[in-house]
């Protein structure tokens, strides 16, 4: 006779983590969620949210990529929740979504107890930094999927956005600025390449220009830019890119209208080390670490002229990157110089 634990999948086990993550799902809970932990499905009352005129639900999924190989060889588990949530709140964000609950999937090996409430507590406390509840979730374990150590981590999440307030400072147009917000890291994209250019032996070693390991400064997590966004909005701000996979020419290019382009001077800011050392080490071409990478800015803004001196006061970290012209050509273009020294 064989057992499912045979087989390497501990139903035993599964239990003593649900009733962990039953406590830790509970931390990241507020008045609108109906169902608890141990429900088939996750249940949210919108009665809350009458004040919407006109709702409109926006929804998106993501995972945290090759990033999790790199936490997991080093034991540092703690920031990738707020990797996942914080790139799927941007994400919505940008809509002009604000979040209203969050699912979190978790795919691994061999379902550690210490390990999944590691990650789980991560999400839940990245979940309540933006006031919003975790809904539920699902770990799954996989021994012939996953090799030993492996796991991957991916979450969904659905906001809450007025029909009528959508666009409501108007398209992008010729001559608006574009500012662009400074990212804490890689956030979550172009990991592949950057342990090619920065392999495992790299990770332990200290870097002045870094002031910490390699490691370390590449699992810096993710910062959301919820309140920024909105600050931005109220300001006048059109419309919003969040620099994620395909760098600036593919993220910048999908809020412009056909007939707009953007212009991004590289000399308006200066690249934070961690890029620049992938640039050397991996002989990563200039062009590419643009397509690839947000090279420290993290999230891209739309403002009109007349609007630019609000919009600065409104987010102080910002700096003015481009301005948008007529469309001849590609519609994103990067101008100016080097990744730096």
């Amino acid at each position: 006779m064989t057992t499912y634990a045979e087989t390497g999948v501990h139903l035993d086990d599964a239990r003593d983590v649900t009733a962990r993550l039953a406590e830790i799902v509970r931390g990241a809970r507020t008045g609108d969620v109906l169902a608890d932990v141990g429900a088939f499905g996750g249940m949210f009352a919108l009665d809350g949210w009458r004040g919407v005129a006109r709702p409109v639900l926006v929804a998106s999924a993501d995972g945290v990529g090759s990033k999790v190989k790199i936490a997991a060889a080093l034991g540092r588990l703690d920031g990738l929740g707020f990797d996942l949530v914080n790139h799927c709140v941007n994400d919505i964000a940008v809509q002009g979504a604000r979040p209203l609950f969050f699912l979190d999937y978790l795919a691994m090996h061999r379902a550690e107890p210490a390990m999944v409430a590691a990650l789980v507590e991560g999400v839940a406390a990245a979940c309540r930094a933006v006031g919003m509840p975790l809904l539920g979730g699902e770990t799954a374990e996989m021994p012939d999927v996953y090799a030993p150590g492996d796991f991957d981590l991916a979450g969904f999440i659905v906001g809450i956005a007025d029909r009528d307030a959508l666009g409501r400072n108007g398209e992008p147009a010729a001559g608006d600025f574009l500012l662009g917000l400074p990212s804490s890291g890689l956030h979550t994209n172009g990991y592949t390449l950057a342990r090619q250019a920065l392999p495992s032996a790299t990770w332990n070693r200290f870097e002045p220009d870094l002031g910490a390991t390699i490691g370390e400064a590449l699992l810096t997590p993710h910062r959301s830019y919820l309140s920024e966004i909105e600050a931005l909005t109220a300001a006048g701000a059109r419309a919003f890119a969040h620099i994620t996979g395909g760098g600036f020419p593919d993220n910048v290019a999908r809020i412009l209208p056909s007939d707009i382009a953007a212009e991004i001077d590289r000399d308006a800011w200066r690249p934070p080390p961690i890029f620049r050392l992938i640039a050397a080490a991996g002989g990563v071409p200039r062009d590419e670490l643009y397509r690839v990478f947000n090279m420290g800015i993290g999230l891209v803004a739309v403002v009109p002229a007349d609007d630019l001196d609000a919009a600065l006061i409104a987010a102080p970290e910002a700096v003015v990157i481009g301005r948008l012209t007529p469309r001849d050509g590609d519609a994103a273009r990067m101008i100016g110089g080097d990744v730096g020294g």
